[in-house]
C-alpha cells in the first residue's frame, strides 16, 4: 500500500508548497513534477494490483481492485497532462492582467488540492470518507470556478456550490440510510466499509438499501450532470479556467459516476430486483437525449462542449444501468475514451479562446487559416468525441448500442437518435469556427498542442486496438461489478 499512500501524500505536499510559494516564476514546472511523481505512483500502484489483485490496507481504510485502479492511473495521466497545458496557458492569463500572483496561488494549490480529494474518491474503503472526499472536491472546484473574480464567474461558482451542496446533501442522507443498514447486521464501527457492506450485501435490508440508492443516485448524479441536475456544468465550465474544465470534465464526472457504480453494486447483492439498473437508465438517458438538443443552442464554445460531456455521462450512466458484461465493458471503456478526449477537446478551445480573444461560437472562425494546428485539433477532437470511426468512442458507443440490443431493442432507436442530433449540434458550430473566413487582424499565438496529440493518439489506437493489459483491467473490472468475480 506504499504507492497508494504516496498518490495522497504527493498532492497533500503539493497543497502546502503552491499556498506558500505559488509565486515562483517555476510554478507551472513545480505542478508538471508534482503530477509527474504522481503519475509513476500510480503505474506502481497499478503494477501491484496486476500482480497481487485486489489490495486492502491493513486498517480496512483503503481498496484498491481492478475498478478502480485504472480510474486512478486514468485520473493521474489527465492530470499530469492537464497541468503540462496549464503551465504556459495560466502565464499567459497572468501576463495580460487577468491573474495577479495570489490567484496564480490559489489556482495551483486548488489543482493540487482537487487531484487529492479525486484520488480519496477512488482509493477510500470508507463509503463516509467517499462523501467527504467528493464535498472537498466541490469546495476546491468552487474556488476555481470563482477564479478570474468576474460578476459572471462568481454567479457561477454559487451556481455550482449551492446546486451539488444540496445535491450533495442527499448523497449524504443516503450514506446514512446505508450505515443503518448495516449496524442491523454487525459491527457499527466497520459498518461503513464498502468491502464490508459487499461481502454481507446478500444480509442487508433491501427496502432500505433502495431508498439510499434513490438518494445517492441524486446525490452523485448532481456531480455527474445527470438532467435535471446538470445546470450548474455548463456555467461551471465556461466561467472557469480552461484548464479547470478539462480536469472537471475528464475527471470529476468520472469519480462520481464511480461512486455511483460502487452503490450500484450494493444494491444488486442486496436486491432481486434491477431497481438501480431501471433508475440508472432513465437518467441516463434523458440526460443522453436533452444535452443532444440542447447542444443547437450553445452560443459559448465551453458550454457547448459540456453539453457534450453531459450527453457522454448521460451514456455511460445508462450503460452501466443495462448492467451484464458487454454494457459494463463497453461503459468503462466509454469513461477511458471519454475523459481522454473531451480533456484534449478543452485544451484546443482554451487555444482557440484566446487566439480569437473570446469564446463566443460566432465570434470564432477561420483556425485553420490562423493557426492550423488549433484548428484541426478542434477538428479531429470534434470527430473524435461525435463518435466517427475508427476512434474508440465509435468503439465503446457500438458496443453500448449492442447492449442494448440484446437486452432493450426497443430502447435502440433512441440511442441512435440521440448520436444523429448531437452530431448535427457539434458540426453545425464546429465547421465555420475551423473552416470560416480568417478575421482581420488575429495573430497566431504560443500553443502548447502535444498533450491533445498525446489523447487523440491514444483514442485512435483504442478504437483500432485494445492492448491487452488493459483489456485485462476491463474485463476483470467487468466481472467484478457485475457479480461474477469475488472482491
Amino acid at each position: 500500500m506504499i504507492a497508494a499512500y504516496l498518490v495522497l501524500l504527493i498532492p497533500l505536499i503539493g497543497i502546502v508548497y503552491f499556498a506558500l510559494a505559488g509565486h515562483r516564476t517555476d510554478t507551472g514546472k513545480l505542478n508538471i513534477r508534482f503530477n509527474g511523481a504522481n503519475f509513476l505512483a500510480t503505474i506502481w500502484l497499478a503494477i501491484n494490483v496486476l500482480n497481487q489483485g485486489t489490495i486492502i490496507s491493513s486498517g480496512k481504510a483503503f481498496l484498491i481492485d481492478s475498478f478502480n485502479v485504472y480510474l486512478i492511473v486514468l485520473t493521474a495521466f489527465v492530470g499530469l497532462t492537464t497541468s503540462i497545458f496549464s503551465s504556459p496557458y495560466m502565464a499567459h492569463e497572468k501576463e495580460i492582467g487577468k491573474l495577479t500572483d495570489r490567484r496564480l496561488k490559489l489556482y495551483y494549490s486548488m489543482f493540487q488540492g482537487f487531484m487529492l480529494a479525486m484520488y480519496l474518491v477512488l482509493t477510500t474503503n470508507n463509503m463516509g470518507i467517499m462523501w467527504v472526499a467528493m464535498e472537498g472536491a466541490t469546495l476546491a472546484t468552487v474556488l476555481l470556478v470563482s477564479l478570474y473574480r468576474t460578476p459572471e464567474s462568481i454567479e457561477a461558482a454559487w451556481k455550482y456550490f449551492i446546486l451539488c451542496g444540496v445535491g450533495i446533501a442527499q448523497a449524504l442522507f443516503g450514506t446514512i440510510l446505508l450505515y443503518y443498514a448495516a449496524v442491523q447486521i454487525g459491527d457499527g464501527e466497520n459498518a461503513l466499509l464498502w468491502s464490508v457492506l459487499y461481502e454481507n450485501a446478500g444480509q442487508l435490508n433491501p427496502e432500505i438499501l433502495e431508498i439510499a440508492f434513490v438518494f445517492l443516485l441524486i446525490g452523485y448524479g448532481t456531480k455527474i450532470g445527470l438532467v435535471p441536475l446538470h445546470n450548474w456544468l455548463p456555467d461551471a465550465h465556461s466561467e472557469g479556467p480552461t484548464p479547470m474544465s478539462a480536469v472537471l470534465s475528464g475527471l470529476l464526472l468520472n469519480d462520481a459516476l464511480y461512486a455511483v457504480v460502487r452503490n450500484k453494486m450494493l444494491v444488486d447483492g442486496a436486491t432481486d430486483s434491477n431497481m438501480a439498473g431501471y433508475l440508472m437508465m432513465g437518467f441516463g438517458l434523458l440526460s443522453f437525449l436533452v444535452a443532444a438538443i440542447l447542444l443547437h443552442r450553445q452560443k459559448d464554445i465551453k458550454r457547448l462542449f459540456s453539453y457534450s460531456s453531459i450527453e457522454h455521462m448521460g451514456l455511460m450512466t445508462f450503460a452501466f444501468g443495462i448492467g451484464g458484461p458487454l454494457a459494463t465493458f463497453a461503459a468503462l471503456l466509454h469513461m477511458t475514451v471519454h475523459s481522454l478526449t473531451k480533456s484534449a477537446i478543452f485544451v484546443t478551445v482554451g487555444h482557440a479562446a484566446q487566439l480569437a480573444g473570446t469564446q463566443r461560437i460566432d465570434q470564432i472562425r477561420g483556425l485553420i487559416k490562423t493557426q492550423p494546428k488549433i484548428g484541426w485539433g478542434l477538428l479531429i477532437g470534434t470527430i473524435a468525441i461525435a463518435g466517427f470511426p475508427p476512434f474508440g468512442v465509435f468503439t465503446s458507443e457500438f458496443l453500448v448500442l449492442l447492449a442494448t440490443m440484446r437486452s432493450y431493442p426497443w430502447l435502440a432507436p433512441f440511442l441512435l437518435l440521440g448520436i444523429g442530433i448531437a452530431f448535427a449540434g457539434l458540426f453545425r458550430h464546429i465547421q465555420p469556427m475551423v473552416y470560416g473566413d480568417k478575421p482581420e487582424g488575429q495573430q497566431a499565438i504560443k500553443a502548447n498542442l502535444w498533450p491533445v496529440t498525446l489523447h487523440l493518439a491514444l483514442v485512435l489506437w483504442l478504437g483500432l486496438a485494445i492492448p491487452g493489459f488493459l483489456a485485462n483491467w476491463f474485463s476483470q473490472a467487468t466481472l467484478l461489478i457485475s457479480g461474477s468475480m469475488p472482491l
